[in-house]
Parts: structure tokens; sequence; C-alpha cells
């Protein structure tokens, strides 16, 4: 009998591994889309909750409300600054194909103007000509961001999918937004992991999701914004493609947007541009820079307890594996990872401690059986 029950239970659990294998088959489509809901449920629930303390009976309402502040706020903006963008990055496409802007000239400009001394180590360093520096240089980190660039600038290669994808995270995140708790609650029920375990996975899930997205991506927008405004002011073309790469190379930790601000400067410096050099550097610096320490701790608030070389892997990792949702998805996966050793580390140590204890005990109670007889 004990055997039977053994063998259902096991064809049970295999018929679940294997309808949801199939499940994920089905929407793997939609995963991004999917991906994003939840992501946006998790970061708005707070909003929600707050409108719909003043409306307790109607929770349709309050996630309706709920989306159109998300939509006006978030989406709209969104979908205005990325059509500019992508109109200034075709111009500045045009230009390059027509040699109206020249790199390797560029490039020249600013070796040239370097003192003898400096060119002489450029020279040996292998940077005497723009081609061999340019495959240096991609090889090493521009290779990443010019792929997660171009990955932004693609968005919007097939608007239908995209419309699709975008209505059904909308959709979806409604009833995300609505039943959240409720879902939430149910699924930490069905993970077959002890109570405290999945509490702590899944606190640690929602804390790094928006903690990613906020320390991240809004300080990244933020730092973009910044810089796009300081490339408007020194009049450089294509100022809000700029500031997208900022943004981008804001993920980078330690290195950030100087990779594109400071070759910039360099290049002005180098075409004695003194003045819009100098407005470079100091927004770079003092206002760019300085934004990431700024905002970071107010976002975010607390530590996710992540080192940044850790959030550097895990997020150029998670973008080469599922595009840009591996901006969040790299962090939570390395908190998670974190957090389920920790776990296991502790249980083991309490594991041992008991044992340990069980032990003296069972020692002591031997010795006082032997000093009785």
């Amino acid at each position: 009998m004990m055997n039977g029950r053994r063998i259902e239970n096991g064809g049970l659990v295999l018929f679940v591994f294997l309808i949801t294998l199939l499940l994920g088959a089905v929407v793997s489509t939609f995963a991004v889309a999917l991906l994003w809901s939840v992501l946006a449920a998790i970061l708005f629930q707070p909003l929600y909750q707050r409108i719909h303390a003043r409306f307790p009976e109607r929770s349709n309402t309050a996630a309706l409300l709920t989306l159109l502040v998300v939509t006006v706020a978030v989406v709209l903006p969104a979908l205005i600054i990325g059509t500019l963008v992508v109109d200034q990055a075709s111009g500045v496409y045009s230009k390059v194909r027509s040699g109206q802007i020249n790199f390797a000239a560029y490039f020249q400009q600013v070796h040239d103007a370097l003192p003898d001394r400096l060119q002489q180590l450029a020279d040996k360093a292998g940077l005497d000509s723009f081609e061999r520096t340019q495959a240096r240089f991609s090889n090493a980190v521009g290779s990443r961001v010019s792929g997660i660039a171009s990955r932004a600038l693609s968005i919007g290669t097939d608007a239908f999918a995209a419309l699709l994808g975008f209505g059904v995270a909308l959709y979806v995140t409604f009833f995300l937004l609505r039943d959240g708790t409720r879902l939430g609650r149910a699924v930490c029920n069905a993970i077959p992991l002890e109570h405290d375990a999945t509490t702590r996975l899944v606190d640690r899930f929602i804390a790094v999701t928006r903690a990613t997205i906020k320390g991240s991506v809004i300080v990244g927008l933020v730092q973009g914004a910044l810089g796009a405004i300081t490339f408007a002011i020194v009049g450089l073309p294509a100022a809000l493609l700029w500031g997208l790469l900022m943004a981008v190379a804001s993920l980078l930790p330690a290195i950030g947007p100087a990779i594109i601000w400071a070759p910039v400067a360099i290049y002005l410096l180098a075409t004695s541009a003194i003045w819009q050099a100098a407005v470079v550097i100091v927004s770079g610096v003092l206002v760019i820079g300085s934004a990431d320490n700024v905002l970071r701790p107010i976002l975010v608030g607390r530590d996710t307890g992540i080192p940044d070389w850790v959030v550097l892997v895990t997020t150029l990792g998670g973008i080469e594996l599922v595009g840009l949702s591996g901006i969040v998805v790299g962090p939570v996966v390395a908190a998670l990872f974190i957090t389920a050793w920790q776990i296991l580390t502790e249980q083991r140590a309490a594991t041992g401690s008991a044992d340990a204890r069980v032990e003296d005990q069972a020692d002591g109670a031997s010795g006082e059986v032997a000093r009785r007889s």
C-alpha cells in the first residue's frame, strides 16, 4: 500500500513537472511581456494598495486607475522619447553612411592633438589607428554596450508583435495588480519548500526586483536625461541618442556614463572647444556622476546585499541571455542564488548544532548511568 502511494505521488510530481514545461512552451512567445507584467505589478503594488484603500469595495476600479497612472506617467513618455531617439539614430546612421560623420577622422584629430610623449605611448599600445583601437575597445567593453543599445533601438522593428506584447502585458498586469496578493500566497503554498525558506526567497525576490528597477533603471534614466541635456547645451548632435547610450552605460558599476561623456570631452578638448569640454567634464563629474550617489539610497532605501562585480557580471550575462529584460533578471537570479545558499548553510549549521546537542545529552546520560552503577 505504501509503495503504491509513493508511485502515485511520484507520478503526480512528474505530471506537474511536465505540464509546467508544456505551459512554459505555450506562453514562451509572450515570455517577455509576462515578465514585465510581473515586474510592473511588483513595482506598482504599493500604488494600487493606496488607491484601493480609497475604494475598498472596487478592486477593478483601483487596478484600472493604477494602470492609467502607469500609462500616462511611464508608457507614453517612453514611447515619445523612444520615437525621437529612433529618429536621431536614423539621422546619425545616414550621416555616417554619407561620410558627414567620420569617426576615424575624429579619432585622428584627438590622436594628433596629444603631446608627443602621449602619442608615442599610444602608438606603442597599439592605439595609433582608429580601426585597431575600435577593435580592441569592442572586444573589451564596447561590443557589450553597443549590443545593449542595438537591442534597445530594435524594439520597434516588429510593430505588430510589439503592440500585441504590450497589450498582453497591460492585460495581465491588471489581474496581477488586483489579485497579486492572493496569487502570491497560493504560489508560496504550492512551492515544495519549508515555509520560512519560501518566505525568505519570495521577500528577497520582491526586494531585489524593486531595488533593481529603482536603483538601476530609474537612476540610469536620470543620468541619461542629464547627459542628453548637457550635450544639447554644448551643441552636440543627436543629444537624445547620447543620453540613451549613457542610460545604458549607467548599468556598468564603477564605469557608468563616463564611458560615453569622457571620450566626448577629450574630443572637444582636442578640437579646441574648451568651454564645451569644460561643461561636459563638470556636468559629468558633479551632476551625472553624483546622481547615482544621491538618488540610489533614496530610491532603493536599503542595500540589496549583492556585490557590485556580481551585479555587473549578472546584468551583462542576463542581457546576453534574454535581452533588455536581463537588466532585472540577472541581479534577481544572483540574489536568489545567494539567498538559497545562505538558507542551506543556516539549515546545515542548525542541524549540526542540534546533532551536537543530542550527542552531548547522550554522553551525559551515559555518564550518569555509569556513575550510578
